[in-house]
């Protein structure tokens, strides 16, 4: 990859509902507009839109990156805040491998399964056990490393960049950068270099993509309304800056002129995401079949047995109700779907015998 590009490593796709307006298509012919190499999806706490993103950009010669902004809890997911404010900080996730894009899996299905509060949420000790292959970098100013800056709690910054860098090792964590004129970012910005110079980390530049165009603002304005249920005229309500767009390279380089190397290990991190996804094969697990018998032949007997109790003594002498079983299972058999039909029966066999 061209060491002077960037890539764009925290974005919301139309799959961070009500809160990101870019959609794949029109992404990937952005990001071949502006020369880039590769470009991620970190949809908030999702995974939804991955397998779109990444075929739309292997289509179009764009290396795809599949990621996540995570809600992380502050202590533990079966912690319970009275308020959505404490119950989860922003921590971006990027896979490298298929390793890492197994264990994020893993976590954002924990998170909607287990630690739903508001959000669907992780915490570091489910982090740390399914860290392997994964990139993690600060997120924005709702990160847990941003939030004890603004705090003035720069104990607690420490503590928070330390428990992620022995998580992740220092190679894979880096500290992100945001410019949108924010007071809080530039805050921010004067500490992170601080803490990745102390921890021995990387730095980032990142961009919190939102919406495509920067004209396409006002649009994600109203989206934001309907999202939060506010009126546009609300003078109280949330409000994103027009800042969130899909910014070129040369952009992006003119906002961290302090800090060259924010931009560059955006491509020395996509240069290290190598997942690859195969399509078009089965990956249905095997049925353990009873000894002594075959998966099909286990099959075929099952459904023998219940063409007995439905059609009792006309089960054999009924040569059509025959023909029809074994065509079908003759189709299931040139499909691949033994495994599958068998473990299904599995599971509703067992809740039916209790």
């Amino acid at each position: 990859m061209p060491s002077d590009s960037f890539v764009h490593l925290h974005l919301h796709t139309e799959y961070s509902f009500l809160d990101g307006l870019v959609r794949t298509k029109e992404l990937m012919k952005k990001a071949t507009e502006f020369g880039m190499p590769a470009v991620a999806i970190t949809d908030h706490g999702n995974l939804h839109g991955a397998i779109e993103f990444y075929q739309a950009a292997k289509d179009a010669g764009i290396k795809p990156i599949i990621g996540c902004e995570a809600y992380m809890a502050p202590g533990v997911i079966k912690d319970r805040p009275n308020n959505q404010r404490d119950a989860a900080y922003h921590f971006t996730l990027l896979a490298k491998d298929a390793a890492g894009y197994r264990n994020l899996v893993k976590l954002i299905s924990v998170a909607h399964l287990d630690g739903f509060h508001y959000k669907p949420r992780i915490d570091k000790e489910l982090l740390a056990a399914h860290s392997t292959g994964l990139i993690g970098m600060s997120a924005c100013l709702k990160g847990e490393i941003n939030m004890a800056i603004q705090a003035d709690n720069l104990a607690k910054a420490r503590q928070s960049t330390a428990d992620l860098r022995d998580i992740f090792g220092a190679e894979n964590l880096f500290l992100e950068l945001h410019d949108h004129g924010i007071e809080a970012q530039h805050k921010c910005n004067r500490v992170l270099p601080q803490l990745a110079r102390e921890f021995g980390i990387g730095l980032v530049a990142a961009n919190d993509v939102h919406f495509l165009e920067h004209s396409h603002h006002e649009a994600h304005d109203v989206m934001i309304c309907i999202g939060t249920g506010k009126m546009v005229h609300d003078e109280r309500r949330m409000r994103y800056t027009p800042e969130l767009y899909f910014k070129s390279a040369d952009e992006m380089r003119a906002l961290f002129p302090d800090h060259p190397e924010a931009i560059t290990n955006t491509v020395e991190i996509a240069e290290r995401c190598n997942l690859e996804l195969e399509f078009g094969r089965s990956k249905y697990p095997d049925y353990p079949a009873p000894e002594g018998k075959t998966r099909e032949g286990y099959l075929r007997e099952l459904c023998y047995k219940g063409l007995h109790e439905r059609y009792g003594e006309r089960a054999t002498t009924d040569s059509e109700v025959i023909k029809r079983l074994d065509y079908e299972v003759d189709v299931l058999e040139k499909t691949g779907f033994v495994s599958y039909l068998l473990i299904v029966w599995d599971f509703i066999h067992f809740a039916k015998q209790r």
